[in-house]
């Protein structure tokens, strides 16, 4: 069976993927007809691909996170690779595959992530700080331990979301020993806070996001994170106009940088410098490497990736 990183243009295969996204879209021919646009995926990567001359029985049979199997050519359009589907059908029993065997997971084993994460907030020292750390976990913490950090943009997969909060704060304790005037109590509190709500924000399952959540559309993880700050202090009697609150909420609403992207303020304290800095370092990197391993080794050049202003990057030798 070929994997997707393996695929490359021209290639003519077959094999069993998950239908990770589906939507019936129409061509501008006239009359128009329907297709279906898709997303395929398995456990080292994802391609788009088209199903064309769409049947009413297709559109009663194929849904979102199903599995499939799939005959298909790879083309090239507008330099990315994505697959002209020739057949499809469901996966059966007999099949002899599983969900599981397509779901891309963090390379960390996720309870190993939740321990380094629960671990790292016992180590906060300021006890209003540590408080509403580990309030704001315990209301994550059913869905913390699979859920993924985004929909498409960096740590799409299962376990996403702690495996990005640990190897920040990977980042964060190299920072923090480098230039000690930083606060490490609050950097490590920002950093285990500012992606937190995403659980509410995301619906996902078996980390991959089929919608934002109604909440998520209305409010979005960064309010909800303050707004889940502010419960916490009121909950565990510290007062709100505390610094620690404060400078709590200022890290989460400000880790984005920008109103364009969805901050409400920029970072004004070293710590929210900081977060925002190793946020995005963690983010890009990410997607640069998830680009390459999604690349075949053949190819020099990943497609362009969205996040990096839509550039390509090239694969230095070893």
């Amino acid at each position: 069976m070929t994997q997707i990183n393996q695929l490359v243009s021209q290639d003519e295969f077959v094999g069993f993927y998950l239908l990770k996204e589906l939507e019936i879209r129409q061509t501008n021919a006239t009359p128009p007809k329907d297709y279906f646009d898709i997303v395929l995926s398995d456990s080292t990567g994802q391609l788009t691909a088209k199903l064309w001359e769409v049947s009413s029985t297709d559109k009663e049979t194929f849904f979102p996170m199903g599995l499939v199997k799939v005959k298909g050519i790879v083309q090239t359009y507008r330099e990315r690779l994505q697959i002209k589907i020739v057949q499809m059908r469901l996966a059966t029993p007999e099949d002899g595959v599983t969900i599981t065997e397509f779901i891309r997971s963090a390379p960390i084993r996720p309870i190993d992530l939740i321990y380094t994460i629960k671990n790292t907030t016992a180590s906060i020292v300021n006890d209003e700080v540590r408080t509403i750390v580990e309030y704001c976990i315990a209301k994550a913490e059913d869905k913390l331990m699979d859920y993924p950090a985004a929909k498409t943009h960096h740590h799409a997969y299962y376990a996403g979301l702690a495996y990005h909060t640990v190897r920040m704060l990977e980042l964060g304790e190299f920072i923090i020993r480098q230039r000690p005037f930083l606060n490490g109590d609050m950097l490590r509190a920002g950093i285990i806070l500012h992606d937190i709500a995403k659980t509410e924000e995301l619906n996902a399952r078996l980390g991959v996001v089929s919608d934002y959540s109604l909440t998520g559309k209305l409010i979005g993880h960064i309010a909800l994170a303050s707004s889940w700050i502010t419960e916490a202090a009121i909950r565990c009697d510290i007062p709100l106009e505390s610094e620690r609150v404060l400078g709590l909420q200022h890290l989460v609403l400000s880790h984005h940088n920008t109103g364009e992207w969805g901050s409400p303020v920029q970072p004004q304290t070293a710590e929210a410098v900081a977060l925002h800095y190793i946020d995005s370092l963690d983010a890009k990197l990410q997607m640069v490497e998830d680009a390459l391993d999604s690349t075949p080794e053949s190819e020099p050049w990943t497609p362009m990736i969205r996040g990096l202003e839509n550039k390509a990057v090239y694969r230095t030798p070893k």
